[in-house]
């Protein structure tokens, strides 16, 4: 399982973006194995319609709709975990994107998480550890 995370989608969604072909070539070869966390929906949108546009935004709705993409709904254990993660790592402010990915990732076994964002997803260590694509590639 890879577990994606806002900046991972964005990078995906955005040809300029410095990561955007090596997340696109991940995604081509293993894109049966993604998962996007409920949690990164709203955040991917609105970063999408504000930095690359709502043509590029709506696109991105209509393939998660269309079953491109798989997205994990809420689940409670999930939500506790994430909070306990947060509470545990309160000098990094993770927020509830990150620590809903992170905990996703952990129940999953994720073997990658597709992220940009070292500095959360390299301090907190889980269960096991997913190498971060693009960042470990």
């Amino acid at each position: 399982m890879i577990v994606a995370d806002t900046g991972g989608v964005l990078a995906l969604l955005d040809a300029d973006d410095r990561h955007h072909k090596e997340v696109l070539a991940t995604f081509e070869a293993e894109g049966d194995r993604w998962l996007l966390p409920w949690a990164i929906l709203p955040e991917v949108d609105y970063l999408a319609t504000k930095y690359l546009g709502p043509k590029v935004a709506l696109a991105f709705q209509q393939d998660v709709a269309g079953g491109v993409f798989r997205v994990e709904g809420h689940g409670v254990e999930d939500m506790k975990r994430a909070v306990a993660l947060q509470r545990r790592h309160l000098a990094l402010r993770l927020g509830l994107v990150d620590s809903i990915v992170m905990a996703v990732a952990e129940r999953h076994r994720a073997s990658a998480i597709v992220t940009l964002d070292e500095r959360h997803f390299r301090a907190v260590r889980l269960q096991p550890q997913p190498r971060l694509i693009p960042l470990d590639s």
